[in-house]
């Protein structure tokens, strides 16, 4: 039998073991994430901007903008559009609109911008030429990606231009729809066929999204 001197150092050995597992484990870890942490920046703008774009194909599909008394009804549907200029501090950002109905122009107007669910004093918007600066009260400030370090974007593969747009099926649409005309077909023919990729660039690195075609699902490569 194990006297109580000799069950003693036991638990005193097994404790001490369990202290230098716990070392071993914080230290690979920190091998691990350490060197890498400066690519965070990178993956948590990534992980933003399709958490946005999901909202984006969410507020389409909850507000079709149909109306049957406007032929060009279907102009005025959900998108977000990247953009860089002075207002953003000459860094990338992005804004989340619907065009006003009857007044389609295809360019944000601080109306026609989404409220942040999060914080209904904010717009959905990191800053737009000369419509908001991002150092604005009402701007998204971390919508402007140079808060996180991202230098550029870039819209490749079913893209077009520097937005997308969702109908009231939630799939995405290429290009300014304020150019389109045909009335009644609302659109179609812009709709995506390809993977859309959207590229974001930083010192770290990029970062591609991609965007679905007819599904409209978004998500990290």
């Amino acid at each position: 039998m194990i006297n109580m001197h000799e069950w003693f150092n036991m638990k005193k050995a097994f404790t001490m073991m369990e202290v230098i597992i716990v070392i071993v484990v914080i230290g690979i870890l920190a091998a691990v994430v350490i060197p890498r942490s400066g690519s965070n920046k990178l993956a948590e703008a990534a992980t933003q901007v399709v958490s946005h774009i999901r909202y984006t194909q969410h507020l389409a599909i909850v507000d079709g903008k149909f109306n049957g008394s406007d032929s060009n009804w279907y102009k005025n549907r959900w998108q977000i559009i990247f953009g860089t200029s002075a207002s953003t501090n000459s860094m990338p950002a992005y804004t989340i609109f619907s065009d006003a109905a009857g007044g389609s122009t295809g360019q944000p107007d601080i109306s026609e911008m989404a409220v942040n669910p999060m914080d209904s004093s904010k717009l959905l918007s990191g800053g737009y030429s000369g419509i908001l600066n991002t150092a604005n009260s009402k701007s998204t400030k971390t919508m402007n990606l140079g808060e996180y370090g991202i230098s550029s974007y870039n819209l490749t593969g079913g893209c077009s231009g520097a937005r997308v747009s969702f109908d009231h099926l939630g799939r995405p649409m290429r290009g300014n729809l304020s150019s389109m005309s045909g009335a009644y077909i609302a659109g179609t023919q812009r709709l995506i066929t390809q993977t859309c990729n959207i590229v974001l660039t930083s010192s770290e690195g990029t970062v591609t999204i991609a965007i679905e075609p007819e599904s409209g699902y978004s998500h990290i490569l």
